[in-house]
């Protein structure tokens, strides 16, 4: 004969049962978890090293954001470049934010036709950048380049690094932004 109390618990122990098994069956393996292929890179230092072709003394600019998005506020340098000069260039783009710290310019080569970078100077006759690196599909990809400066002036560089998994076209238009730095430039 059952009494009140072991009813009572054999009800309560099969209502748990009842209303836990939905959170046990929604459980699965984290192989069935979808996951995002392209995800966007973390860069937290981005140098720009710029050697002039007539064998001058190398010139380098840094932006550097040691925490990434968010909290302390970003150190970014100023790029001073001689007039009237060609220069070769060379990014080199880090995650300072793992130990040890991620070389994120390997990874972005590794993935070149998912990758572009963009330079953008304003006044637009400050400079010329051509990017000299290309990808498997011949676009470019912008980690070397050829930058020639102008007469004398002042403004800004601005290099964007953009996302473009399955639709790089050699252009700007599609795709994220990975980074986008802005330096201000002098000529002289």
């Amino acid at each position: 004969m059952h009494t009140p109390f072991k009813t009572s618990l054999f009800r309560t122990t099969l209502l748990a049962f009842v209303a836990a098994a939905p959170l046990f069956s929604a459980c699965s393996d984290d192989n069935d978890d979808p996951t995002p292929d392209d995800d966007n890179e973390q860069i937290t230092t981005v140098t720009y090293t710029l050697t002039p072709t007539n064998g001058g003394a190398p010139v380098s600019v840094t932006y550097k954001d040691a925490d990434g998005d968010g909290g302390a506020a970003p150190v970014i340098g100023s790029l001073t470049l001689a007039a009237n000069t060609t220069y070769t260039g060379e990014l080199t783009l880090l995650d300072e934010t793992k130990n040890p710290v991620v070389n994120t310019s390997a990874e972005i080569l590794n993935e070149a036709d998912e990758h572009l970078f963009v330079f953008a100077p304003a006044p637009a006759n400050l400079m010329q950048v051509t990017l000299t690196d290309k990808d498997k599909n011949n676009f470019p990809i912008g980690l070397k380049t050829q930058l020639v400066t102008s007469s004398a002036a002042t403004g800004t560089l601005k290099i964007t690094l953009r996302h473009q998994p399955g639709t790089k076209n050699g252009t700007a238009t599609p795709g994220d932004t990975d980074v986008e730095v802005l330096f201000p430039t002098t000529v002289r």
